[in-house]
């Protein structure tokens, strides 16, 4: 029997990295598929993170690392389109480097959704919804009423991952929902808070197959603020969003996810910890040594240079933790993850049944 529903993920999720050369526009291609939503870091310096979708649409970017509304001037350096590839970015200013400057490499993480969107009646909001039900990922948008609502998702299966911002002018945080939390709790982004209980983020109440709820906390939905969501499915043989309790040992936890890793992001839910960012390009062998912060604009640090190790290992069904680093591995700590599959773990000489081809 095999372990995986999909057998190609990076018709899905995928990561490129490349060299800036200052060009203006610039194509980056080699992503497989035109992504729909696009997060980019600098590596080499301390420029935020920029995340650019297909709902909002191209040249209106967030940052990860900050509570601001999402940006239009391209004086900044933006997604400029998405391609059939790729994307087109613009190199910006010569005091602005997030996307394509000459002298700073450049890491991108794609994932595909279903373009622009449609309506979406489900919720008692009304929501534009860009659904890709086979991975089990959509990108919402909708406009807050103030009062308890739901908002519907399209996934057709209940998301255990979900990103919130509000992004119309208003300054707010990013917020977290994340199963293995529950619905009571939350966490932030943008933030290395530990994790916090309150009835105003989800309500008390866990998504279906059909909406998520939301409290009325600004975060989530204030009167007439509009808010872009990105909702996560777990999918067999491609993402997987759970736990793990750190070990406070070198020879640390062994996170089974059924899958070989591409991309995982991790966050102590107990103490003010960073979200440690690991990919399969940015580092090729193991251990992966090279990590970036979602919530931090700071420089890619590589632990074979540094000596701050914080390195992890991506294994063929699950990722290892090779570091006591108190970001992945106190002993008793509780620690979230949301991880991508670059392949899935299949059981010797047989295939899924629908598979993606």
């Amino acid at each position: 029997m095999a372990y995986t529903t999909i057998d190609n993920p990076g018709l899905f999720f995928n990561t490129i990295t490349y060299s800036g050369n200052g060009s203006n526009p610039r194509t980056l291609t080699g992503v497989g598929f035109q992504p729909d939503w696009v997060w980019q870091k600098n590596r080499t310096d301390s420029n935020g993170h920029t995340l650019a979708d297909a709902v909002r649409g191209a040249n209106k970017t967030l940052s990860s690392d900050g509570t601001g509304a999402q940006i239009t001037d391209k004086s900044d350096g933006h997604l400029d389109a998405f391609t059939s590839d790729g994307f087109t970015v613009g190199a910006g200013s010569s005091s602005d480097a997030r996307v394509n400057d000459g002298s700073h490499t450049y890491v991108a993480w794609n994932w595909k959704a279903n373009g622009s969107g449609s309506s979406n009646g489900d919720g008692s909001i009304t929501s534009t919804v860009s659904a890709n039900t086979t991975a089990g990922f959509s990108i919402i948008s909708y406009t807050g009423t103030g009062s308890n609502a739901t908002v519907g998702h399209g996934l057709g299966s209940v998301p255990k991952w979900i990103i919130t911002k509000r992004y119309d002018g208003a300054t707010e945080n990013w917020g977290i929902y994340h199963a293995s939390t529950g619905n009571t709790k939350y966490l932030f982004l943008n933030k290395n808070n530990s994790v916090a209980t309150s009835s105003a983020y989800w309500n008390d109440t866990t998504p279906t197959s059909s909406v998520f709820s939301i409290g009325t906390n600004d975060v989530v939905n204030t009167s007439s603020g509009v808010y872009i969501a990105y909702c996560f499915a777990e999918k067999q043989g491609y993402s997987k969003f759970g736990k793990y309790t750190g070990n406070g040992n070198a020879n640390g936890t062994f996170v089974y996810t059924g899958f070989k890793p591409a991309w995982i992001l991790i966050k102590d839910t107990g103490s003010t910890q960073s979200w440690f960012m690991y990919d399969n390009k940015r580092d090729t062998i193991n251990p992966n040594t090279k990590l970036l912060t979602a919530n931090n604009s700071s420089a890619e640090e590589d632990s074979a240079s540094t000596g701050n190790t914080f390195d992890v290992d991506f294994l063929s069904n699950s990722v290892k933790i090779r570091t006591t680093d108190g970001g992945v591995n106190t002993s008793g700590n509780e620690y979230v993850y949301s991880v991508f599959a670059e392949n899935p773990f299949v059981t010797e000489g047989t295939k899924a049944a629908g598979t993606a081809k």
